[in-house]
């Protein structure tokens, strides 16, 4: 039996070539009904276009970039990266374009990264970790590369955005904790260097009133366990602890347990990014599930958009749910409340 081609699957669909090109790749609008009708005949006579044509045909790499310059060891224990990722392929896989992910040590093997991309090996990348005035925008802004930026970056760029507000459930959480009769509530921070920790940082002091009770961690268990050592052993201890993720959340609440308290009698204690075993401790934990799939798919939307040449554009993902459950619910202990005192 030869092998179908194109124009079998054109005939089969009712369309022309163009067509089944055009619905496969995205780069002219195609009805979701006329799409459909492509995909159903190609599948039916097991077609598949050629990789290497299609490249030839369009010019590109058919290829996107996403580069992490994080530990091994957090992005495997973080579930975040693997939601992300998932929401990006889910869009990526409507035109069978391909995700390059890298993983690098430094910022010079970061950076020969972009320039590899630039080079031909994708035709865009997303942006992930913003740090305060981050390197990585001019850079690519110099190179032209098409690209997302996901996070509330306030430097001046000329790329597409994916937003969201992660100030807001940290408020939620806080005065959650104070109806809950919580004066001295601390904060376990990510990287400050990191806008979306400083952003959470900056919401906690706001809705605190100070910074006394602010310490950084780096997102690994570790500091999540050595900062609540930290906090716990000053004279006059929190009485509740949120963190920037619920893999230092959980390494604080094992810790404080260890220590003979009782959460949440004792100690309040809420994570962010809701990781899938949040729910199921004992206690659950307070979370705030960040829907990281959503943010994905949002910037795997606006790249493909930016290459097939549309302008540059922000796109708010209102996706931030505050989930209140054991870790936080009951009164607080009795104590002075330090939360405005200053020295």
């Amino acid at each position: 039996m030869s092998k179908a081609t194109i124009a079998d699957v054109a005939r089969m669909a009712g369309v022309t070539k163009a067509t089944v090109s055009h619905a496969l790749s995205g780069n002219r609008p195609i009805s979701e009904e006329t799409r459909a009708r492509v995909l159903a005949a190609a599948e039916e006579l097991n077609w598949v276009p050629s990789q290497s044509a299609r490249a030839l045909a369009t010019r590109r790499a058919n290829a996107i970039g996403v580069v992490l310059a994080r530990d091994p060891d957090v992005i495997a224990n973080d579930s975040f990266f693997a939601a992300f990722i998932s929401g990006v392929e889910s869009v990526l896989a409507e035109t069978e374009t391909a995700l390059m992910l890298q993983v690098v040590p430094d910022r010079a093997a970061e950076e020969r990264a972009y320039r590899t991309m630039m080079h031909g090996r994708a035709d865009g990348a997303i942006l992930l970790d913003l740090r305060v005035d981050d390197w990585r925008v001019p850079l690519l802004e110099e190179l032209d590369l098409p690209t997302v930026i996901v996070g509330a970056y306030d430097q001046r760029h000329d790329f597409s955005c994916v937003r969201t507000d992660d100030g807001a459930p940290i408020r939620e959480i806080v005065e959650h904790l104070k109806t809950q009769g919580h004066r001295r509530i601390a904060h376990v921070s990510g990287p400050l260097d990191y806008v979306h920790s400083r952003v959470r940082a900056a919401a906690y002091v706001g809705a605190v009133g100070d910074a006394t009770l602010l310490r950084e961690g780096d997102f690994t268990a570790r500091s999540g366990r050595e900062r609540t050592a930290e906090l716990l052993a000053l004279p006059e201890k929190p009485s509740a602890i949120l963190y920037s993720n619920d893999t230092m959340a959980i390494a604080g609440l094992s810790y404080a347990r260890a220590q003979g308290l009782v959460i949440p009698r004792d100690l309040a204690i809420s994570g962010f990014d809701d990781d899938q075993l949040s729910a199921y401790l004992s206690p659950g934990l307070t979370s705030v599930s960040s829907d990281p799939a959503a943010r994905g798919r949002a910037a795997a939307r606006l790249l493909r958009a930016e290459i097939l040449g549309a302008q540059p554009r922000t796109e708010v993902v209102d996706c931030n749910v505050v989930h209140l459950r054991e870790s936080t619910q009951g009164p607080a202990a009795a104590g002075p409340d330090m939360s405005r005192r200053t020295s």
